[in-house]
């Protein structure tokens, strides 16, 4: 397994945990979006590696886009949603 994939598993996974109601909003609001800022520069980072792979890169697009209005409450729980879902489907793809 490669280490692009590797990080789409990782960063799929965090996005998820964003993505629940409640429980992922006040986990970010108690460390003072810190989350949101090192989920951004998680996905500025795969994505840089995913692009040198040649994989799909549209999960850690809308990852920088969740990261980036992810501190509006209901937007950033449906935008994490989303973005784990294809991160997770563009990790569980052998290409």
């Amino acid at each position: 397994m490669g280490a692009t994939r590797i990080l789409k598993w990782v960063a799929g996974g965090l996005e998820a945990f964003w993505g629940i109601p409640i429980l992922g909003g006040m986990f970010i609001v108690s460390l003072y979006w810190t989350p949101l800022v090192i989920m951004l520069a998680l996905h500025i980072v795969s994505l840089i590696l995913t692009i040198k792979d040649g994989r799909k890169r549209t999960g850690h697009i809308l990852g920088i886009i969740a990261s980036g209005v992810g501190f509006i409450p209901v937007v950033g729980m449906i935008l994490h949603i989303i973005t784990a879902t294809f991160l997770l489907i563009e990790a569980g793809k052998n290409e």
